[in-house]
């Protein structure tokens, strides 16, 4: 249990991707990851600020979700990072729900970090580590980053919907990945391709 959360930002959007893209979302963005996605290990570059941070206590976290919501009729509230599961907890999750009884809770994880035990409505897993390393093994979905050349993974992570997305260039979609990926897709139908769409909006 955390006193205070290093929170990088919380904001409203829309889903960027997945299965849920395109619906309206609070953003609670926590600092701090434990991987490090570059090139080199990953075949792409992470492109999220997740460095700089103000410590929130669980109150402060309700207050500015409140205050993001300005009494908008929003379904989700989604934990994304950095890697959320270092600091998302029961007892903050409790607040919310709390506050917002009529909400749904999601996560963006990379999988390191076991969340079953937070009974959240939809778990979204995008690995970044060996499937041997990956801790949290079942999720609604499971999304895979894919660069030109790359192939259809074998996840650990067992979910009702799997899902491969092209890399991208900074805030642009690598063509030649998404045809890869596309013809991934193709071949491996019990896949779907997904697009980082808050990217072609130009929203966060």
């Amino acid at each position: 249990m955390s006193e205070t959360y290093a929170v990088n930002e919380i904001f409203y959007s829309l889903q960027g991707e997945g299965l849920r893209a395109g619906e309206p979302s609070v953003f609670v963005r926590f600092a701090g990851c434990n991987q490090k996605c570059v090139v080199k290990t990953h075949g792409f570059d992470c492109d999220t600020e997740y460095v700089s941070s103000n410590q929130m206590t669980r109150a402060d976290i309700v207050t500015e979700v409140d205050l993001v919501l300005d009494e908008l009729d929003c379904e989700w509230i989604v934990f994304t990072g950095g890697e959320p599961g270092l600091q998302l907890d029961k007892e903050l999750l409790d607040s919310l729900s709390a506050a917002y009884p009529q909400r749904k809770y999601a996560i963006e994880t990379n999988g390191s970090v076991d969340v079953s035990d937070l009974d959240l409505n939809w778990i979204s897993v995008s690995p970044k580590v060996a499937e041997h390393a990956v801790r949290q093994i079942e999720a609604d979905e499971v999304k895979y980053v894919r660069g030109y050349g790359q192939g259809i993974p074998k996840p650990r992570c067992k979910a009702r919907h799997q899902l491969i997305s092209p890399a991208t260039r900074g805030q642009s979609i690598d063509r030649r990945a998404l045809e890869w990926c596309i013809e991934l897709v193709k071949t491996n139908p019990s896949w779907r391709l997904s697009v980082q769409q808050h990217k072609l909006w130009g929203v966060r």
